[in-house]
């Protein structure tokens, strides 16, 4: 994929090939946008740029010092997650250790911000004790020990990091004890899933590729010195850590599947794409066939990526795959994927059938819209506007810092894109029309969304590349209804990891579900956020617990948070 003029394998993307097909893919999608070019229902989403008024002062390195090592193009990830327990979203932004050739009179480190409210944060790293001084890469937040709040897993280039929750605003480092460090890999994503469902949540590590400063060089592409190709470097296996419900966790990754597979894995996300009432898991990997692990039941699996469609886009190519998002963009029941990639391809929506298959429907709904000349990351599916549908967020900034100069067709800086659903299982480009949040123009990576001021709408954090954070306020105008749950676990692990989530609301019915870790190598969303529309009230929530009970309820007034707890109900 990257700027290398060697090809390892058929799946293996190159510079040069990029740049072959990226005139012809642009001529595809202008002619995408003269199908679907219409005219905007009114400013709908609107994002502003609210980053200076935080208080944030948080700014990533890639630890970088000009050697061009591949895994300063890649970083990084963050979570949004409520850490202390207040009912506030806070922030954790991951960051990059100095690389070899690279000094910094303070070692870079990860940061923890506290949600004041009132869009004011506060940096708690140092109190918290979570400055992992590390090169992160991944992240996600889950309780893995049951004990009532949210635990941090730091996938790093290098030996990772478990933080247990103490409780009162500080974590400890229990990597040690837990077993977890994985080793010497270079990470990307990575998820807490309750795999075999017994209560506890396990935890998968994708890992990028196996590095080594003795196998470092650059590549060329038109005189100019660029990263190569992770092809270049030996594909690695992921890594799959089964909870042993005691603080510790055990290695199972070839008992239970995973490692029979070896490629590039970046971002990634765990849920149930076949609604067996088990937890699968699905990889993007970069330049080569994605990973769909199906789960068997009972925490053994077998990659159907193939088979299902989702392996590789409509033209059977690998592509340069980096964030993925499950959810479910046309109300029909079943979660479906989306999935960032390299300039020259379009993000891709594969819609989910049933009966294990998907088709890519990217250029039938223009869900690729506005990605093509640029390397796109962060991902979700969200409805921003409240309106009973699922928008998409791309974010998006090229990874070689030196594009502009030999390819007029991409720029390094980029702005991020907005996809409005239309409702009618159709996209529109509404990036222009969606306040001063949309012109922001740095190299983005990392997104997370949820609400963070607590209104009913959905926010966007967005780490970038070198750069300070963006934070977008929601003000769009819509005066729609919405729902946010959170589920509590008894039985099931304490958060509802894997659950899922009904509501039905007049003629219309929604569904999600619980997950840790997801987009590209970050973590957000655990409250699970319903756009109603006009709808008044919700007539029935059904709850499908991981571990296969079933609760429901009637008669829910709209526009709150509701904690649902299982076997009792609405708190």
């Amino acid at each position: 994929m990257r700027g290398s003029r060697t090809k390892t394998d058929r799946h293996a993307l190159t510079c040069v090939r990029q740049r072959t097909r990226c005139g012809r893919q642009i001529v595809l999608m202008l002619a995408m946008v003269v199908v679907f070019c219409q005219i905007c229902p009114g400013n709908s989403i609107v994002f502003r740029d609210v980053t200076k008024e935080t208080g944030i002062t948080f700014r990533h390195t890639d630890g970088s010092s000009g050697k061009r090592y591949l895994m300063e193009t890649v970083a990084g990830g963050l979570a949004l997650f409520d850490y202390d327990n207040d009912g506030d979203v806070d922030i954790y932004f991951l960051n990059g250790e100095p690389l070899k050739g690279t000094k910094f009179d303070v070692p870079p480190k990860n940061a923890l911000y506290r949600n004041e409210g009132d869009w004011k944060f506060t940096d708690v790293t140092e109190e918290a004790r979570v400055g992992d001084t590390g090169y992160g890469l991944g992240v996600a937040a889950g309780d893995y020990d049951n004990d009532g709040d949210l635990d941090i897993y730091v996938n790093n280039h290098g030996p990772n990091v478990l933080y247990r929750n103490d409780g009162g605003g500080t974590f400890t480092d229990v990597t040690e004890r837990a077993g977890v460090a994985n080793g010497s890999h270079t990470g990307a994503g990575t998820c807490f899933l309750d795999m075999d469902k017994d209560g506890d949540l396990d935890l998968y590590a994708s890992n990028y590729f196996d590095f080594s400063y003795e196998k470092h060089r650059t590549g060329v592409a038109d005189g100019y010195p660029v990263y190569i190709s992770p092809a270049s470097y030996p594909a690695a296996t992921d890594t799959l850590y089964r909870n042993n419900g005691d603080g510790t966790f055990t290695d199972v990754s070839k008992s239970a599947g995973v490692a029979e597979q070896a490629s590039w894995g970046m971002g990634m996300v765990c849920g149930d794409y076949d609604n067996d009432g088990d937890t699968d898991i699905y990889v993007a990997n970069d330049g080569a066939g994605n990973f769909l692990f199906e789960n068997d039941g009972t925490g053994k699996f077998e990659d159907m990526g193939l088979m299902a469609g989702v392996a590789y886009d409509t033209h059977g190519d690998g592509q340069g795959s980096m964030g993925a998002d499950f959810g479910d963009y046309d109300n029909d029941g079943l979660l479906d994927f989306y999935v960032t990639s390299y300039q020259g391809q379009l993000a891709t929506l594969y819609k989910n059938l049933g009966d294990n298959a998907f088709d890519d429907v990217t250029r039938l709904t223009g869900a690729g819209e506005g990605t093509v000349a640029h390397v796109t990351w962060g991902n979700s599916l969200v409805d921003f506007d409240n309106d009973g549908d699922r928008d998409i967020f791309v974010a998006c900034g090229h990874l070689l810092d030196n594009v502009d100069l030999f390819d007029d067709r991409s720029t390094y800086l980029a702005t991020n894109v907005i996809l409005m659903n239309t409702g009618d299982g159709k996209f529109v480009n509404v990036s222009k029309q969606s306040g001063d949040g949309m012109k922001v123009k740095l190299s983005s990576r990392g997104a997370g969304f949820d609400d963070l001021d607590n209104d009913g709408d959905v926010d966007v954090v967005i780490l970038n590349s070198r750069r300070e954070p963006t934070i977008l306020k929601n003000d769009s105008p819509s005066e729609g209804h919405w729902l946010q749950v959170r589920l509590r676990g008894v039985k099931t692990n304490r958060d509802g990891v894997g659950s899922r989530v009904k509501v039905v609301a007049g003629d219309l019915t929604l569904h999600d579900e619980v997950h840790s870790g997801r987009g590209y190598q970050s973590h957000y969303g655990m409250r699970l956020h319903f756009g109603l529309g006009g709808r008044e009230k919700v007539d029935r929530i059904e709850v499908r617990w991981i571990g296969g009970a079933v609760d429901v309820f009637k008669d829910i007034a709209v526009d709150q948070l509701l904690t649902i707890t299982e076997g009792t109900g609405p708190d």
